[in-house]
């Protein structure tokens, strides 16, 4: 299958972008000497999304208005507000959210950094006891998850073999969900907690969340979910699917600038006071806990007391960044002008799609089942329900360096990962399939560089 200009056009027309509802770094801004087809105020193509997302128009109004009722208001700012009293900054975020991930409004809550958030849920959640206390996750996991794991079995009194890493079989890239079912039901017995991403930050694989959670379920585990690459990316739907726990960050595909908020996802049976009444002398779960909190009604009475909101808002610890808040607001506001987390997959399968067809067009495209002595192969899964809107290339050794630095000299922001992998996001709220075609054509380009700057060296 391949793609004409018209069918692009067609899809252009079908799935339409809010692009103008974003800066897009233009080939200026970026430093970059434009070709001669290019003037130096004309866009980038940007398909790094997965790393940064683009800052929305609305975001800079938002804050300054919060700054301006710094200025004008000080402290009143918290109590007396023209839009949301900073006592209640992130409650209005909370019912945009939630549809996002597939969650009732009480099972979210906005707050903090995502590893900081993972710390906090490991350590109400990870209750080791007896030979059931290993932590279970895939090899290869972004390192930060990997030192927070670490460090909570240490926190234990355990050590490094109580984590338990699952990689894929010898000459695969990704994991198969069967072997990762099989070390749940062989293993259960020394397991206390799972947590996968939801999407693999390198290889782009999308996990089946559902399945591996019932898995787990049937043998007692409790499960977490690093939605770092999935929110804003991917359909979940973590209360059908009964998770435990999920936390994420804002900055990619929720577009709220670097370093923005986070947030948590806690299954309300957790935040369920009677059901906690009748199982200990608690009658909430005991959480790493802050005044913020506490019983909204009750939080300035300051009583050495501590009644946790009977909801995921009960697991937060301090009064979030204003200025961060209202940054993920406004880019909540436009995915829901896009129609939510269904019409972005609906659109990011479509553009993933094509990307992946020209990219195997390549004259340098070579299977993942051969040897990778040229060119490059995809190492994220084929199948549209096994990955994001991510594509993953593994290149030759000597390859990759040459391909980034021409297509960044060419106006395609994209990520790479050093030694050897360039990864693509195309992203729906901004990107057009026009973006993915003339991106994949520089791609070419940029290949037919590579390889002559290749075969020169070993000649």
């Amino acid at each position: 299958m391949s793609y004409s200009a018209e069918d692009i056009e067609v899809l252009d027309k079908k799935f339409p972008s809010l692009k103008d509802e974003f800066h897009i770094p233009t080939f200026k801004s970026l430093g970059i000497a434009p070709p001669q087809s290019k003037d130096e105020n004309d866009d980038s193509i940007y398909l790094c999304g997965n790393s940064l997302g683009l800052m929305p128009k609305a975001t800079e109004s938002a804050i300054l208005e919060e700054l301006a009722v710094w200025k004008e208001k000080g402290v009143e700012g918290h109590f007396k507000h023209p839009k949301t009293p900073w006592l209640d900054i992130d409650l209005p975020v909370v019912p945009l959210i939630a549809p996002i991930i597939g969650a009732k409004e009480n099972e979210v809550a906005v707050m903090g950094s995502l590893t900081m958030n993972l710390n906090s849920l490991l350590c109400a959640f990870y209750q080791p006891k007896g030979r059931k206390r290993k932590i279970l996750f895939e090899k290869h996991a972004f390192p930060s998850d990997f030192y927070a794991f670490l460090n909570q079995a240490y926190l234990k009194d355990l050590s490094e073999e109580d984590l338990l890493q699952l990689e894929p079989r010898s000459g695969e890239y990704t994991l198969r969900t069967e072997d990762i079912i099989k070390v749940i039901e062989e293993q259960h017995e020394e397991i206390a907690l799972m947590c996968f991403s939801g999407i693999q930050y390198y290889t782009g694989q999308y996990f089946k969340m559902k399945e591996i959670t019932e898995a787990a379920h049937k043998k007692e585990i409790i499960v977490g979910w690093d939605l770092a690459h999935a929110v804003g990316n991917v359909d979940v739907q973590l209360h059908d699917w009964d998770v435990d726990f999920a936390c994420w960050c804002s900055y990619k595909y929720l577009n709220s600038g670097p370093g923005g908020i986070a947030g948590v996802f806690i299954n309300e049976r957790w935040t369920d006071q009677k059901f906690h009444s009748k199982s200990s002398q608690l009658n909430y779960f005991p959480r790493l806990a802050g005044w913020w909190g506490n019983n909204a009604s009750a939080r300035f009475s300051m009583k050495e007391e501590f009644d946790p909101i009977p909801s995921a808002l009960g697991f937060r610890q301090s009064n979030p960044s204003v200025v961060d808040v209202v940054a993920l607001h406004s880019s909540l506001k436009i995915i829901h002008k896009f129609g939510g987390i269904k019409a972005i997959r609906e659109k990011s399968i479509e553009m993933t799609k094509l990307m992946d067809v020209l990219l195997k067009e390549s004259p340098h495209y070579v299977k993942p089942t051969a040897l990778l002595s040229r060119g490059f192969t995809i190492i994220t899964p084929h199948t549209s329900l096994e990955r994001g809107s991510q594509l993953s290339l593994l290149f030759a050794s000597g390859w990759m360096p040459i391909v980034f630095e021409q297509l960044h000299s060419l106006g395609v922001i994209c990520d790479e990962r050093k030694p050897d992998v360039i990864r693509l996001a195309p992203v729906a709220l901004y990107n057009s399939f026009q973006d993915v075609m003339s991106a994949m054509e520089k791609l070419k380009a940029s290949l037919d560089v590579a390889s002559n700057a290749v075969m020169t060296a070993i000649t």
